[in-house]
């Protein structure tokens, strides 16, 4: 599906919306999108909907941040990483097994991670506030 978001705010809410609507057990969101698009607001918006109330920032220097919230969040930043080798180096598939939220922004970086069973969120700037946002594995409910 694809959806148009006119602010940050409109953004955040539909990561909550999608939140709300996944299934149990371990999912992976990847996510998709330029420098500045919106990627990290939307995490903000599926945390929120996971019942998790703490602050939502680019773990780009760490890595991956943990939520704890009705569900695990683990927010990822592949920017830095130079191969998938070093997602897997890091624990990539214990944090496979815990079965929380997987969010993976820069997935782009690191597409030997994926097996075609993850949610693809792709965001585009299409103006200094606008977003398309495309949701591909997933329904909103």
């Amino acid at each position: 599906m694809i959806y148009t978001s006119n602010s940050e705010a409109e953004s955040e809410a539909l990561g909550e919306r999608l939140a709300r609507c996944l299934p149990p057990g371990g999912v992976v969101i990847a996510m998709y999108g330029e420098l500045g698009a919106g990627k990290t607001a939307f995490v903000r918006g599926l945390a929120r909907g996971l019942g998790i109330h703490d602050g939502v920032v680019s773990p780009t220097f760490t890595i991956v941040n943990e939520f704890q919230g009705e569900r695990e969040l683990f927010h990822f930043d592949m920017y830095r990483l130079g191969s998938a080798d070093e997602l897997f180096d890091i624990g990539w598939e214990d944090y496979l097994r815990r079965g929380g939220v997987c969010a993976v922004e820069w997935s782009e970086n690191v597409p030997e991670a994926f097996d075609g069973s993850e949610i693809r969120v792709t965001i585009e700037k299409t103006s200094d506030t606008a977003r398309t946002i495309t949701i591909e594995g997933a329904e909103l409910c």
